[in-house]
């Protein structure tokens, strides 16, 4: 996959939990390809996620309610899986042999700063959607990459990480993000 530049961008500031709306509804689809706003915001988004030493993100994640998201991401072979897609469609993979169908690994999020969570998801998914040129383009990854797929389309769907915890967990992380408990 081409990338229109590589971190170039202006890094922007992260929405936090519960500060923004357009992180807790679903974004918009993307219906303007081939001019340079798209660009801008795909390159804005590299920088914002590079700076926030982040290893993906949606647009939604910086006030942006547009269906598309960046990453750059180890895979279970240590690989980075480096892309973006716009109005991405998820699809659980299942298992090539000797894989396991899911992880239960520890989950962050650059909108909810500080604590982790171990959370379950499918160990290999791709994203079929298209690029800022209205191209199709598709990810599949394994792993990490994997985790990070579905995280980033969740967030698109307005779904945080901490949204998919038991009630109490959530409020305590939340409580740990808002720096009401000690870490």
């Amino acid at each position: 996959m081409r990338l229109p530049g590589r971190y170039s961008g202006t890094a922007r500031p992260i929405v936090t939990y519960g500060s923004d709306p357009v992180l807790h509804r679903p974004c918009a689809p993307v219906t303007a390809f081939g001019g340079r706003d798209l660009r801008h915001l795909v390159l804005d988004m590299f920088a914002s996620m590079e700076a926030a030493d982040g290893v993906g993100l949606a647009a939604n994640q910086i006030g942006v309610d547009a269906r598309v998201f960046v990453i750059d991401c180890p895979d279970a072979a240590g690989e980075h899986v480096v892309g973006y897609v716009a109005n991405p469609e998820l699809t659980v993979l299942e298992p090539h042999e000797g894989e396991p169908a899911e992880e239960v690994t520890e989950e962050g999020c650059l909108s909810v700063p500080g604590p982790y969570a171990e959370l379950p998801r499918a160990f290999r998914a791709r994203v079929d959607g298209v690029d800022a040129d209205g191209r199709p383009v598709s990810i599949e990854a394994t792993g990490m990459a994997a985790r990070c797929l579905q995280h980033e389309v969740d967030h698109l769907d307005g779904i945080v990480y901490v949204d998919r915890l038991p009630a109490e967990l959530r409020e305590e992380l939340l409580a740990e993000a808002a720096g009401e408990l000690p870490a």
